[in-house]
């Protein structure tokens, strides 16, 4: 078994922290490290588990770190990370969320979201290009909302929004409403029928004994569905879509084709 190449730490190393809560599965630090090593960049990405009360706090004691030159955001603090941040560009704060944010030479912090191109460029790689199809997205947290920001700019004929939180449901659908009139539709339950390909954004499937985000029975037999949870490779959901005879797609993609624009944004 060949083992990939690992980065040497020293005094001159780039630390990057990549903040969640689990952090367990995550699958960054996995993928990026191989590469920085290929490239020679002398650069390591940390994950620390932070609770969503603590994020705050502990962003604005990292940026006191002279050597941290960026954070990566996952699950739960990419909403709350947008606030954090100095800048952000457009794309980011339509979808009210960032995952990446970078230290800049006069200290300021930018920030942007790389969910929604990532998981939409492993989409169309894997055959399945979501532009002109009816799409579902449930989960209208940080994940989510990138990820309808970038499949409404592949232009899906329609995108059907769902999250068991009427509040933070409406807000994500009065924005993208705005931007994209008449292509957003929102229910506090999954609306299944007709659809084309419907994506799991919700926490839903990292823990064994966590139900199903929706309901697969309902679903149209051409029908993609698609998990942005990386670990386990193979959610419940996509189990049961698998033995329905549907097709899948797993999470992994998405982050896979991020690493390009982590690359880009940090400057690695």
């Amino acid at each position: 078994m060949t083992v990939p190449p690992q980065p040497t730490i020293s005094g001159t190393t780039r630390v990057y922290a990549l903040l969640g809560d689990p952090i367990a599965q995550v699958r960054a630090p996995g993928l990026l490290h191989p590469v920085l090593a290929r490239r020679g960049t002398d650069a390591v990405l940390v994950p620390m588990q932070v609770a969503p009360g603590d994020v705050t706090p502990v962003v604005h004691a990292l940026r006191q770190v002279a050597n941290l030159h960026g954070i990566l955001v996952t699950v739960p603090h990419k909403a709350a990370a947008l606030a954090l941040a100095d800048r952000a560009t457009a794309r980011a704060r339509l979808a009210g969320s960032v995952n990446a944010l970078r230290r800049e030479p006069d200290g300021t912090w930018s920030a942007d979201t790389f969910d929604g191109d990532g998981f939409v460029r492993g989409l169309v790689e894997a055959g399945h290009d979501p532009k002109g199809l009816r799409v579902c997205v449930v989960g209208a947290g940080g994940a989510g909302s990138a990820i309808a920001v970038a499949l409404l700019d592949a232009e899906v004929a329609e995108l059907r929004l769902v999250d068991t939180d009427p509040s933070r449901l409406d807000t994500l659908r009065r924005r993208l409403a705005d931007a994209y009139p008449g292509r957003v539709t929102a229910a506090t339950g999954p609306q299944l029928a007709g659809l084309d390909v419907v994506v799991n954004a919700t926490p839903l499937g990292l823990r064994p004994d966590d139900p199903l985000p929706f309901p697969v029975t309902g679903l149209p037999a051409h029908a993609v569905v698609a998990d942005i949870i990386m670990q386990p490779a193979e959610t419940a959901l996509l189990r049961a879509a698998g033995g329905r005879g549907l097709a899948t797609h797993p999470g992994e993609p998405m982050l896979a084709h991020q690493l390009d624009s982590y690359l880009d944004f940090f400057d690695l």
